[in-house]
């Protein structure tokens, strides 16, 4: 039987908070956040939610925090990592988290979660090849070969 190992997470919801990119002592950014998720509404009773913690490094980092507010919708993918350490009294401390390889943006423009400092956009630019056709009409030709 082959050795088979995944680890794998994708998670859509909102932010829990403003997220705020420290600096490590080597100079390196990092960010953690919490991403609140919606289970599936249950037919009666109340809606249930998962706040999964995350962590993102370097330009990823810096990037959550200069385009992401509480409350922006978000989607992660990243891998499921536990952290195990001992605090100040000798005991077992365990952290799981989501690290973050890869952000994607789910608000639109103009939902308003994009921060007031976000730097305006460039003049936008699309090749013709994009565009939707000019098409003009042609006169009846009679020789055509169709």
């Amino acid at each position: 039987m082959a050795n088979l190992n995944f680890n794998r997470a994708m998670l859509g919801g909102r932010l829990t908070a403003d997220p705020e990119v420290k600096m490590t002592q080597s100079g390196v950014e990092v960010v953690s956040f919490t991403v609140a998720v919606n289970r599936p509404k249950p037919k009666e009773g109340e809606q249930q939610s998962d706040f999964i913690p995350c962590v993102a490094w370097r330009e990823r980092a810096k990037m959550i925090g200069q385009y992401f507010r509480k409350g922006s919708s978000i989607l992660v993918e990243g891998e499921i990592q536990v952290r195990k350490w001992q605090d100040n009294e000798g005991n077992n401390r365990y952290a799981t988290e989501v690290l973050v390889s890869r952000v994607f943006f789910v608000d639109s423009k103009g939902d308003g979660q994009a921060p007031a400092t976000a730097p305006s956009d460039p003049p936008s630019y699309m090749p013709d090849a994009y565009k939707t056709p000019q098409f003009e009409e042609m006169a009846k030709d009679d020789d055509l070969p169709f």
